[in-house]
């Protein structure tokens, strides 16, 4: 058995596939390293184009549209690998990308997951937007990245080519214990997709286990190219998935608080995106409102099953101060500690 099943989630991305999935392959697959795709009931030519082009590789077929959590979660309860990796299909890997992911999660039971620098394939010189070189939340539940603060994405220069400790990292390419994702219970299918592998790694920073940003492995990812910014759905769900994660995550008593502070600043986004002309965009914001508030009794029962593995304190990966305060009065671009 390989050591390592690095698993593709697919869902008519024929055009994706056949960019990518060669550059893939070749970089990928080793000794220990497996590739598998796993698709979510495409009906376009991805798997007539996997049975012809590449028949070694092995093919989970879901009877049905899972999303990207309910997805991956039936595809790795299929594996029995020490280590998954989710890979994104948008994504350019590197000769040698998973060695240093490997030595990695070696050196260290406690590390559950690791990733490597991602950046942007259309243009390489500089960080993408999704997680960058690993990221953070601050206090009010804001994610930001080393590399990338709000939409101001660095280029990079070496800055992060360390191995640091975050909070989460980029489902876009993203490596983790398969056991530790299966005992903590995987993506929240509820999520569907968007900030469920910043869900899924808070909960195992909870359990004590580390999130580790690796900066000696890269890989460039396209970016957007199942549901991209200019989509109101993604505020959607980034919008309810947020204040869900916040409520079921949060380790101090001050939750209550963070979320009455968040619903204000929603509020105040919905209102600049009508200022701005983006009126489908503030119908976003009330329908994740509408869908969380549906939901806060569901939420409130997994806060409560997570309990055992909440400290009072929060972990030091969620910064006590506000990352909007820094970049709208203080003009913060970059990536400070």
């Amino acid at each position: 058995m390989k050591s390592l099943a690095v698993v593709i989630l697919n869902w008519n991305g024929e055009a994706l596939l056949r960019k990518y999935l060669p550059v893939v392959a070749a970089t990928t697959i080793s000794d220990d390293v497996e590739l598998v795709v796993a698709d979510n009931a495409s009906t376009d030519g991805s798997l007539a184009y996997l049975e012809e082009e590449f028949p070694d590789v092995r093919t989970i077929v879901l009877d049905q549209n899972y999303g990207f959590a309910g997805g991956y979660n039936r595809a790795i309860a299929q594996l029995d690998n020490e280590y998954v990796l989710l890979l994104n299909s948008d994504v350019a890997t590197t000769t040698g990308w998973t060695d240093n992911l490997i030595q990695l999660m070696d050196s260290d039971t406690y590390i559950a997951a690791c990733a490597p620098k991602l950046l942007d394939d259309k243009r390489h010189s500089h960080f993408e937007y999704a997680g960058a070189a690993g990221g953070f939340i601050d206090w009010l539940g804001y994610p930001f990245c080393r590399g990338r603060i709000m939409d101001d994405i660095e280029a990079d220069n070496g800055q992060y080519d360390d191995n640091a400790d975050v909070l989460w990292v980029s489902g876009a390419a993203l490596m983790v214990r398969r056991q530790a994702y299966i005992d903590c219970g995987g993506l929240d299918e509820d999520f569907f997709a968007h900030m469920e592998e910043i869900d899924l790694c808070w909960r195992l920073r909870n359990r004590g286990m580390r999130i580790v940003a690796c900066g000696e492995s890269r890989v460039y990812h396209l970016g957007g190219a199942t549901l991209n910014s200019s989509n109101p759905r993604k505020t959607y769900l980034n919008f309810r998935n947020n204040l869900t994660m916040l409520v079921k995550n949060y380790n101090n008593f001050s939750w209550p608080l963070v979320l009455f502070m968040r619903l204000i600043l929603d509020g105040v986004a919905g209102v600049k995106f009508i200022i701005d002309g983006k009126k489908d965009f503030c119908w976003a914001i009330v329908r994740a409102h509408w869908s969380f508030f549906g939901s806060f009794k569901a939420a409130l029962s997994k806060r409560k099953a997570l309990a055992p593995y909440r400290t009072t304190a929060l972990p030091q990966e969620v910064k006590r101060y506000s990352i909007l305060l820094r970049y709208y009065l203080k003009r913060q671009t970059t990536y400070k500690s």
